[in-house]
């Protein structure tokens, strides 16, 4: 991808981004965005197919970049280097809801997040398999792979869930600490 379309995606995602903090995802509209982004409607299909592919790819990027770090390569910011451990994944991936990183707490929060979730649990699977399961660290003989990385998964989206319910009153490193407290029993 050369810098010109670089620049035409990062406009796009920007755009989507301020849109989720003023509307809900489904009352945003792709020429909403077009707008936004001031950039073509070509454009903005050259990119994405839909609306939905441009949100698959925005929770892609997120997860992309948290694999990134975990395994070391470049990634943009020093201050989610959380160290070589798996938890670690989680911590980073809790400081960027944090920080509200692309208004991902509109998607999480929004009434019609069943998208949202989608691409989010499956995102959060490929994370656990890179981190946990190719690492071999969910060997557990009374329970299969598969159903752990599941649980894992749903485990830590309902972490997420309380965790804004009381309004992230408590640090990212105080959650990832609970989180790993509960999956720690079942590895």
């Amino acid at each position: 991808m050369d810098r010109r379309q670089k620049k035409s995606r990062e406009a796009i995602f920007n755009a989507f981004a301020s849109l989720l903090s003023k509307k809900n995802y489904n009352q945003i509209s792709v020429q909403e965005i077009i707008d936004t982004a001031d950039v073509g409607r070509t454009t903005f299909y050259a990119h994405f197919e839909t609306k939905d592919y441009l949100l698959k790819d925005l929770c892609e990027e997120l997860f992309g970049h948290i694999i990134d770090t975990a395994m070391g390569l470049p990634h943009g910011h020093d201050h989610y280097s959380c160290g070589n451990t798996a938890d670690s994944v989680f911590l980073h991936l809790l400081r960027h809801l944090q920080e509200n990183d692309r208004h991902i707490l509109e998607l999480l929060s929004s009434q019609n997040n069943d998208l949202f979730l989608k691409y989010f649990k499956s995102n959060l699977k490929k994370l656990i398999i890179s981190q946990y399961a190719q690492k071999g660290l969910l060997k557990n003989a009374k329970l299969p792979e598969d159903y752990l990385i599941n649980h894992i998964t749903s485990s830590f989206v309902e972490t997420v869930s309380w965790w804004l319910s009381l309004d992230m009153k408590e640090s990212p490193e105080q959650i990832t600490e609970y989180f790993i407290a509960t999956i720690e029993p079942i590895l």
